[in-house]
């Protein structure tokens, strides 16, 4: 008897095993389920425990420097056929490039689990890790001396980490492409790090594949070359010099950041990178008031500085900006003596400080002036820090050889502006208070940051002003002013939406474009 039992007794082993090879598995300890979304500056999504426990987790919401934005609670969804307990999530972080979430698993009080999670106009899909015990959300590797990095120990990274730091001590990073073609939509960020300052890559920006399609090459013989490099002296001295002509001073800078790709015979294109903001992190010698301070590009041919997206920490600026050029961060002390005293002298100084608007002359801004639709048009594009388009004009009254022509070009291919059933885009006309909150909520789509507005919200926002039926055509733009706080009322029951513009409404508009943006602190 005793072989037969033996006997059966290894079938049925035999058979377990094969059960259990064939069921997949089904739960992890604790994680993050796929699909966790972040639009309109709010990150929703769901965190699951294969064992129930009384103790619910909390998530914990960081921006891309690690300050901590919001811990959300969550509530109870479901219970799977594994026993997998599900509990959905709902946080508020305002706009940013990504956020890193975090939860402490209750069943193992040693055990943290950690995602990234990328807005989803800049990397639709994002991605999530789960982990566990002594594995964090980020990890760092080491450039080689001529900016050569390991393909093997990248991907090895990757695999471990949601964030990997490649550190360089010269100027550059080459990034093997064939270690990236298997992350391009899975939330990973890249940072090159010097004491010049850091880059910070999501790799969902990078198209490698259509690179190496532009370098007729193979991804195994492309690398992504990241620049983060001092500039020549010259061109400091430009910014400097740059900077004291406004009546400024540089605080940091000039360092030059820049991305492409580079294949045989060093034949190279540069990296588009569309419309999505990416950080750079420019180190701060001190703490700088961050309402005169601003984060600056050069135009190294006409040596022209511009406005960069920043916001400051006591340490560092985070210039964000979807190109690559040299930056810097100045300081400046702006007012105009018609200003003094007006309601909204601190917004006007604020951009005056930024190099947002500009005054009449060097003392007056005339706030009360009224403002034209390319005047506007010019501000928003500055505000988000556009590149200016030449080219020939969609419109029949914007010739080349027009000053506000570049401007308006970038403008329209932002989807900010249109014109009208004429094809013309009448420049000069003054502009009303509806079109104003049109343009701004327009711009604030394309940072990002446009928050929904349902169509009762919209009717539940407009009732309370006496006057919004004299709203023509921008009835949801209005709406979506009023809820991002960007546009208030005449009074406390007036919008006055076909009243002319004042240069005052439209700094302060701006001003608060910028700031619900995140653009600025």
């Amino acid at each position: 008897m005793k072989p037969a039992v033996l006997q059966k007794t290894a079938q049925v082993t035999v058979l377990m095993l094969i059960i259990s090879v064939l069921l997949p598995v089904l739960a992890f300890g604790a994680g993050f389920s796929s699909g966790t979304s972040y639009k309109k500056g709010t990150v929703t999504g769901q965190v699951y425990l294969d064992v129930y426990n009384s103790v619910y987790p909390s998530v914990y919401a960081y921006s891309p420097e690690g300050t901590l934005l919001d811990v959300a609670d969550v509530t109870y969804s479901s219970k799977d056929v594994n026993g997998a307990v599900y509990f959905k999530f709902t946080s508020d972080v305002g706009t940013y490039n990504y956020v890193k979430l975090k939860f402490n698993d209750p069943n193992n009080v040693n055990s943290s689990v950690y995602q990234t999670v990328y807005r989803s106009k800049n990397s639709p899909g994002g991605g999530g890790w789960a982990g566990g015990g002594s594995t964090s959300g980020a990890g760092e590797i080491s450039a080689n001396s001529d900016g050569s990095v390991n393909a093997d120990q990248l991907i090895s990274s990757l695999n471990q980490y949601n964030t990997v730091t490649i550190n360089i001590t010269g100027d550059f990073a080459l990034i093997p492409a064939k270690a990236l073609v298997g992350f391009t939509s899975g939330g990973k960020v890249i940072i090159v790090k010097s004491t010049n300052g850091s880059y910070v890559l999501p790799i969902s920006v990078l198209n490698v594949k259509d690179l190496a399609s532009q370098l007729s090459a193979t991804t195994d013989d492309v690398n992504v070359k990241v620049t983060v490099a001092k500039a020549s002296q010259a061109i400091a001295d430009s910014v400097a010099s740059s900077a004291k002509a406004l009546g400024g001073e540089v605080v940091a800078g000039a360092v030059d950041f820049n991305l492409t790709a580079v294949g045989k015979n060093n034949a190279s294109v540069a990296v588009n990178l569309g419309s999505n903001y990416v950080s750079r992190y420019l180190p701060l010698p001190a703490s700088v008031d961050a309402d005169s301070a601003t984060g600056v590009l050069i135009d190294t041919t006409t040596n022209k500085l511009s406005f960069v997206p920043t916001v400051f920490s006591s340490t560092y600026a985070d210039l964000k900006r979807n190109g690559n050029s040299v930056y810097a961060v100045i300081k400046l002390d702006k007012s105009f003596g018609d200003v003094s005293g007006h309601w909204a002298q601190n917004n006007i100084e604020l951009l005056a400080n930024k190099l947002v608007v500009d005054g009449v002359t060097d003392t007056a801004f005339e706030p009360e002036r009224s403002i034209t639709r390319a005047e506007f048009a010019a501000l928003v594009v500055r505000s988000l820090g556009l590149t200016p388009m030449t080219g020939s004009s969609s419109f029949s009254d914007v010739e080349s050889s027009d000053w506000f022509s570049s401007t308006v070009n970038s403008a329209v291919y932002a989807k900010i502006i249109d014109g009208y059933e004429d094809g013309t885009f009448r420049p000069n006309a003054t502009i009303n208070r509806e079109e104003l909150a049109a343009m701004v909520v327009r711009a604030l789509d394309y940072a990002g940051a446009k928050p929904e507005v349902t169509a009762s919200e919209q009717s539940s926002l407009l009732a309370k002003f006496s006057d919004s039926d004299e709203i023509v055509w921008a009835e949801e733009e209005v709406a979506t002013a009023i809820k991002s706080g960007i546009v208030d009322g005449l009074t406390d029951d007036t919008l006055g939406a076909r009243d002319t513009a004042t240069r005052a409404q439209a700094a302060t508009m701006l001003k608060r474009l910028l700031t619900t943006a995140k653009f600025i602190n």
